[in-house]
């Protein structure tokens, strides 16, 4: 689906208007406003974003403004340090311009790059270059916000309370269950690094030659280092022999305290998720069914609680 594109003062609609009003708060394009054409790009479920090109400029870019309401989801100072360290690593586009006081972001546009979709994730060799992704972010310093999957699932779980979401009928027993995993990695103790947190596909880009680059770090917090694992074998349905293939390209082997800690880190990126999305149900009106997307994860998530080894995995984390 193709949108106009328009140049400034062109604003048709409330969100090209805010679309300018953005663009006017960047340092390095005041003046060059006559050279600045713009186009909103489909898809996001936090965000509108936006296609730019400034004439002369051999880049292009990729403006992103904030929806309503992800404030309570999304720290952007946090996002904005999980970017920039990305890009100093070399995983992620140059963050050109960020706004403390709107989240309102301006990135390099990667030319010529792919969206991945989950059937590229389904080839062994694109898996591989993901973990290796993950452990270069996991590799550099720990971003300032410390923010563990058990604080964001206790954050969703208050906002659902707060909001009147509605909730599973068998809520206190995922709980229960979930506060058995709590106790189990307090027991073990946890491996904090700067984590992803949100592997969705199309937040993977391939580029012409094949490498693969990662975008879009709002979800990005300091967080257990197995977790990016977890999520990432939970959104892709990885099976058992594929999960454990995940481990020993990140670690070199694969141990049961590291099987323990990813499968558990599934059904916690489950119960995220799932409150995520039922909080999100009171809170917009895109098209989009936040409902049954958050009750589908909690089935997935109890099925996994149910699974006869759920207790050899509490006990080997």
């Amino acid at each position: 689906m193709s949108t106009p594109q328009r140049r400034m003062g062109e604003a048709r609609t409330p969100d090209e208007q805010n679309a300018e009003a953005a663009i006017r708060m960047v340092p390095a394009w005041a003046g060059s406003e006559s050279d600045i054409a713009y186009r909103m790009m489909v898809g996001g479920l936090n965000n509108r974003n936006w296609h730019i090109e400034v004439a002369g400029d051999d880049r292009s870019y990729f403006l992103k403004i904030p929806g309503d309401g992800t404030e309570i989801f999304i720290n952007r100072a946090t996002s904005y340090e999980a970017a920039s360290h990305a890009h100093g690593v070399g995983i992620a586009p140059e963050v050109i311009f960020h706004d403390a006081n709107t989240g309102t972001e301006v990135h390099e546009f990667l030319e010529g790059h792919t969206t991945c979709t989950t059937a590229d994730f389904m080839r062994p060799d694109v898996r591989e270059k993901v973990i290796r992704l993950f452990r270069t972010l996991h590799s550099g310093p720990v971003l300032s916000q410390v923010k563990t999957i058990f604080d964001l699932i206790d954050e969703h779980l208050e906002q659902a309370a707060e909001l009147g979401s509605s909730m599973p009928e068998d809520l206190p027993w995922l709980l229960h269950h979930y506060e058995k995993i709590r106790a189990a990695f307090t027991a073990s103790g946890m491996d904090i690094v700067t984590c992803y947190n949100d592997p969705m596909p199309g937040n993977f880009l391939f580029s012409p030659t094949g490498e693969l680059k990662l975008i879009d770090y709002e979800f990005a917090s300091a967080n257990e280092r197995s977790y990016d694992i977890g999520v990432f074998a939970c959104e892709m349905f990885l099976e058992e022999d594929e999960t454990d293939a995940l481990i020993e390209t990140y670690f070199g082997s694969v141990t049961p305290q590291m099987q323990a800690r990813v499968n558990l880190c599934r059904i916690l990126a489950d119960l995220k998720w799932g409150s995520w999305a039922v909080v999100n149900r009171k809170l917009t009106d895109w098209d989009f069914d936040f409902q049954k997307y958050g009750l589908w994860k909690y089935m997935r998530g109890r099925a996994m609680m149910m699974d006869p080894r759920f207790d050899s995995w509490l006990r080997h984390t």
